[in-house]
């Protein structure tokens, strides 16, 4: 579809060459056109809209339930973070745009391999790939690793970055898809800085400046967008400079002057310090997709759905502004993808508890706020017919003595999910023992609520009565197969966790 402006070149050429000159009936429906345009144009922007679908999740929702979610809510783009053939075949027919994802740990092998990366692109994307939709999916870009530039990571991807992403384009050229698949690399908000947090002083981390030179040439040369991520929320939590109501988009923030520019959120400072960074190594005029920003609801203070709501509102209502930025008026990014659609328990803790709690549903697709997507529908339409496991909990009884409860509860919490038990979170108010109620019942849903999965020593008790009390919710999972529970890297990714589970229980029960 043209855009706006290249439409009213095209008009505008017609009216000179084929039409006399102009009187008020002319000109009154040339006003109408041009209104349709720009009302095109503001429609355009809603598309853009997109969002992030993680699978981290003990007992995902099923992918047929998530597609039809993400219809009945209008989004129309989705980002996947690796290629999961149960979600390409759900995927597959619904006309949703979609970036496949290539995780880091594939990345050395695909650098060092022509031939894996060729096996790949065959069994993920030609496999799957229509251009119309029809029968398949219309697969947008390949995304070659998440985030492999994060701090936290040091050199254990970046080496390999720049050798996969050309492995993965000779593949999809081989496979006559290179005309249709874009290929581009997810890069972490700590990927660009600025020590006095001023965007015109923006670089990209010395470090990084050969493999991002290397990138962005070959982005540039295939008209392929700069994935990145943009996080107000850890900018706050890190940045004493950063208000709360700056990251939220409030009108009362204090504004943040650098020179002659005016920034009145977090946001547009965080955009534009990128956007200094591309200029510094000569790429000023590259695309950018914001290829993750959300708030997160739970597990931290600030992590709440109001505030979360506040913060959604805010940047949607700006990005439809088409206002853009100090350093890029009326020029928003290229594509945003929310971060993320679902809530995900087997999310790494590394970076705080509230990484299982970003998303705009809960995990079994129930909206935790309201949020328009763009559609005039402020109201998210909640997965339907969601089958869970019977209204069983698992609590502590009380009538057995629980001096050793504590211990139990820890070993609970070292694979179940007690993120929302942390300082902040919904469950943090809940006096001993409802808490150590709350690791009980976690991992019992986490085990399919098997019998012996409440016993920790004959401690545990099996209810009907559902324990939640206000916002604290004692969840019961979804009901999934065997296959389905240990489908992809369910049990490695479990046992990643292990570790950095237990250093929290240890905090939350001490």
């Amino acid at each position: 579809m043209r855009s706006p402006r290249e439409s009213e070149g095209i008009i505008s050429k017609y009216i000179q060459t084929k039409m006399p000159p102009p009187n008020m009936t002319s000109l009154v429906l040339l006003f109408i056109i041009l209104s349709a345009l720009a009302s095109m144009g503001s429609d355009s922007v809603a598309e853009a809209i997109a969002v992030n679908w993680g699978t981290k999740a003990s007992h995902p929702l099923p992918p047929a339930k998530v597609v039809e979610l993400l219809k009945s809510n209008n989004i129309t783009k989705v980002k996947l973070f690796d290629a999961d053939p149960l979600v390409l075949q759900a995927l597959s027919g619904s006309n949703i745009a979609v970036t496949v994802g290539i995780p880091n740990s594939m990345l050395k092998t695909f650098n060092s391999s022509m031939k894996t990366a060729q096996s790949w692109v065959h069994d993920n994307v030609t496999r799957y790939f229509s251009s119309s939709g029809g029968n398949g999916v219309r697969i947008e870009y390949v995304a070659v690793g998440d985030e492999p530039f994060l701090v936290s990571y040091g050199e254990q991807f970046r080496p390999f970055v720049i050798g996969a992403v050309i492995n993965i384009q000779t593949a999809l050229t081989k496979a006559n898809l290179a005309g249709d698949v874009k290929v581009v690399v997810p890069c972490s908000f700590d990927t660009f800085q600025s020590e006095s947090s001023l965007p015109s002083k923006g670089h990209f981390r010395p470090e990084l400046n050969k493999t991002m030179i290397e990138l962005l040439a070959f982005l540039s040369k295939r008209h392929s967008p700069f994935f990145v991520t943009i996080s107000p929320f850890i900018s706050f939590r890190t940045n004493k400079n950063i208000s709360l109501d700056f990251a939220l988009f409030k009108e009362t923030a204090r504004s943040h002057n650098d020179s002659h520019k005016k920034y009145k959120n977090s946001f547009d400072l965080s955009y534009d310090t990128l956007v200094t960074a591309l200029s510094m190594v000569g790429f000023p005029e590259m695309d950018i997709v914001v290829a993750q920003i959300g708030w997160p609801t739970d597990g931290a203070a600030n992590a709440t759905s109001s505030t979360a709501e506040t913060f959604m509102t805010g940047l949607i209502d700006h990005l439809h502004s088409k206002s853009g930025t100090p350093l890029r008026p009326r020029k928003p990014p290229l594509e945003t993808y929310i971060f993320s659609l679902l809530d995900e328990d087997q999310r790494s803790t590394a970076t705080g508890n509230f990484e299982r709690h970003w998303g705009v549903f809960t995990f079994d697709g129930q909206g935790k706020y309201h949020l328009n997507f763009g559609q005039n529908a402020k109201i998210l339409v909640n997965a339907q017919n969601v089958e869970y496991l019977p209204s069983r909990w698992c609590v502590v009884n009380n009538n057995k003595d629980l001096s050793n409860a504590t211990a139990s509860a820890l070993e609970a919490c070292s694979s179940a999910d007690c993120s929302a038990l942390s300082p902040g979170g919904s469950c943090y108010n809940l006096s001993w023992p409802g808490n150590i109620s709350y690791a009980f019942n976690s991992y019992y849903q986490q085990h399919d609520q098997i019998p012996n999965s409440c016993n920790f020593g004959g401690l545990g008790l099996i209810t009907t009565v559902d324990p939640s009390v206000n916002k604290c919710r004692f969840s019961v999972e979804l009901r999934i197969s065997h296959s389905t529970f240990l489908h992809g890297s369910y049990i490695f990714q479990l046992m990643i966790l292990l570790t950095a589970n237990a250093f929290v229980c240890i905090l939350i029960f001490t």
